[in-house]
């Protein structure tokens, strides 16, 4: 993303009291130490929803769906070598005047290079959800499938390895001392992850060992592959977990000029109950301008049991179909 205005104008003024003191400041190095500045980025995104139970009442609600704001900034430590960082907040409720305020969402720093790859150490999303879990990730609202693991996105090593003709390596480890470690014991959850590129096709592997202490340690595999075909994005994957599910998405992404349209089906079949819930989600969503999108996206889901309920109205009971229309506008810079 490009600097705003808001950065220009911190930086203007950080090196004013300089270009004045040294009046041979040349223009161009001016633009230089204003380069030097950290790039601020964000968005505001408002979402509408109505959900009907069958059975189990509906609601309509007006929500922040994710607004964020963040900074992040990288400079050359040495040739080939770059060091990084990133700073997100969300979660600031955009949509109340009294919100409680924001929430970090991704915070880390690290170092790259073309020789080496890229290690990073922080909050970010994980290797194994970059690897495998584009279609539970696409949507703008989500649906209640998918993310069949438990390693989280917090206190993260995480390594991404150079491209070797298509095929990168990706492995990530979760620190977990004393403090943070549920159930009070250290754990160390690790993921690993191979994807490969070649021309239109995308394949991706990822294994999730789930050693967090949360009473199934079964470990996650997860399968992706993707094809593109000039505006058409084809995508499947599959992910099981012994003992918890077998999560199986499809999806197909058409963009046609300033539009975009998506139609993906998800399917979840639980170990346990041996009960399956599947969700059909359609997505139109259309580029108003470089910086602001509008979006509708329909979610029509069956389960074998009853568990759709509505939150707010819990006397309803509870139904296994929901249905989910809903309707959102994002401004980003």
């Amino acid at each position: 993303m490009k600097k705003t205005i808001l950065a220009s104008a911190i930086a203007a003024a950080t090196f004013s009291g300089a270009a004045m003191a040294q009046s041979t400041l040349s223009a161009s190095e001016l633009a230089a130490k204003m380069d030097s500045m950290p790039t601020v980025y964000g968005n505001i995104q408002y979402a509408i929803t109505h959900t009907n139970v069958d059975g189990g009442g509906s609601e309509v609600e007006h929500f922040d769906n994710g607004t964020t704001l963040g900074v992040k900034h990288d400079h050359e430590i040495a040739p080939g070598i770059t060091g990084f960082f990133k700073l997100e907040l969300d979660g600031f409720g955009a949509d109340e005047k009294d919100s409680d305020g924001a929430n970090i969402d991704e915070a880390y720093i690290g170092i790259k290079g073309d020789s080496f790859g890229q290690i990073w150490v922080g909050s970010d999303d994980s290797i194994y959800e970059t690897a495998v879990d584009e279609v539970a990730q696409f949507h703008e609202v989500g649906s209640d499938i998918g993310f069949n693991y438990d390693t989280g996105e917090g206190d993260l090593v995480q390594y991404l390895s150079p491209s070797f003709s298509g095929l990168t390596f990706g492995a990530a480890v979760q620190v977990n001392g004393d403090n943070n470690a549920k159930g009070g014991d250290k754990s160390f959850p690790y993921q690993l992850a191979a994807m490969y590129e070649v021309d239109a096709l995308e394949l991706a592997f990822a294994v999730d060992s789930n050693d967090n202490g949360n009473g199934n340690n079964e470990n996650s595999y997860g399968l992706r592959a993707s094809y593109n075909l000039d505006n058409l994005r084809l995508t499947g994957s599959f992910e099981t977990r012994k003992d918890v599910a077998d999560v199986l998405g499809l999806m197909g992404v058409y963009t046609l000029g300033k539009n975009q349209f998506a139609l993906s089906y998800q399917l979840s079949d639980d170990d346990d109950s041996g009960d399956k819930n599947d969700t059909i989600i359609l997505q139109a969503l259309h580029n108003v301008s470089d910086h602001m999108y509008v979006y509708f996206e329909g979610y029509l889901s069956n389960a074998d049991e009853d568990i759709y309920s509505i939150e707010d109205e819990p006397a309803a009971g509870a139904g296994d179909e929901q249905s989910i229309a809903a309707i959102g506008a994002v401004y980003y810079f």
